[in-house]
């Protein structure tokens, strides 16, 4: 299974492997760091209560709908284990962490592809496979979606939810790039009350680029499910810097409202210049675009110190697709020139 971020085993400049927010690390997360050194004696505060209490306010919902974890894939892991699926529909491409979770209870993975002359979306048919499909116990998706970055349509959402709710299906949706998208306001988190088979993940990591400190959370209604799923986690699961970390960023709202900004600047010019130079590109709404091109962009660049994502190990995809996250202004210009000197 490949991820990105290999930056271990490689001489590299510049990641564009990773997603993480080309705002990097928030200044007020410096008093955290500074005081690393007073953490190692303390355990983590029990359950993270402080933190998914305010999460628990920040989407009106109750502390109990609130769990934390050491990052996403913690999470996923934990949700595998809990419910156990004898089949789970995956919408594909996505990201492998899905199959690395139930690969893990042995639960018998079918897919949903999207096809590349619909730019990689969800269409209403779906809901047919849904309904026709005896055998499916669980439904994962990403929205926006990864590698690709669109959303599901909101109307088809509401249609998919009340379908799973019917045939007794939980939906998990990972929303881990919601918050660095342009539509931030598309979230289904306001569907957690009304539908209670949903389990939505997030993750600090990649919003507030603190991908070492590991940190997510899962928003759901059904307690009972919540408890199955806070018994497959650790007790002291997230470290005391990842809580105080959480716990500082809800006034960073500014951060976010630029980043976006940023980001979307910045993913209009990586656009035009490789569509300029006849590289295929995707729509995207996050902090990342998916490409299509004949030149074997990945070894090249790698010779030249600058990691990109090789997607072809997606399910749905083959050679030729990559991923390119959005960076500073300085990074994506050397990038693409870069790119130029290559082609050329």
């Amino acid at each position: 299974m490949m991820h990105g971020g290999d930056i271990y085993s490689n001489d590299i400049k510049v990641d564009f492997s990773v997603n993480v927010n080309p705002m990097g690390v928030p200044e007020l997360f410096d008093g955290i760091f500074n005081d690393f050194d007073s953490y190692f004696a303390l355990y983590p505060e029990y359950e993270s209560k402080e933190l998914r209490t305010k999460l628990a306010e920040l989407y009106d919902l109750n502390t109990e709908n609130v769990l934390c974890g050491n990052g996403a894939s913690e999470i996923f892991m934990a949700i595998a284990h809990a419910i156990r699926p004898k089949t789970a529909l995956i919408v594909a491409p996505s990201f492998s962490g899905y199959v690395w979770a139930f690969d893990a209870v042995d639960a018998k993975l079918t897919y949903y592809v999207t096809k590349a002359e619909d730019n990689f979306s969800v269409k209403d048919d779906i809901v047919d496979i849904i309904e026709n499909n005896t055998d499916i116990d669980m439904l994962v998706f990403a929205n926006p979606s990864n590698p690709v970055g669109n959303y599901i349509d909101n109307v088809l959402l509401d249609k998919l939810l009340a379908k799973c709710e019917e045939k007794e299906i939980v939906v998990l949706i990972d929303e881990c790039f919601m918050e660095l998208s342009d539509y931030s306001q598309n979230t289904s988190t306001d569907k957690i009350k009304s539908f209670d088979n949903l389990l939505i993940v997030r993750a600090f990591t990649k919003t507030f680029a603190i991908p070492a400190l590991r940190l997510g959370y899962i928003l759901g209604s059904d307690l009972e499910l919540m408890k199955k799923i806070r018994r497959q986690l650790p007790e002291w699961n997230v470290s005391l810097p990842a809580q105080r970390a959480g716990e500082t960023v809800f006034s960073l709202k500014g951060y976010l409202d630029a980043s976006r900004e940023m980001i979307i600047k910045e993913r209009l010019y990586l656009k035009n210049e490789l569509e300029a130079m006849g590289i295929k590109v995707f729509p995207s709404s996050a902090n990342f675009i998916l490409i299509k091109t004949d030149i074997p962009l990945y070894s090249k660049l790698l010779e030249k110190g600058f990691l990109i994502r090789d997607c072809s190990d997606f399910h749905g995809l083959k050679k030729g697709y990559y991923r390119i996250a959005v960076k500073t202004h300085e990074e994506n210009e050397i990038l693409i020139n870069t790119i130029k000197e290559i082609i050329r």
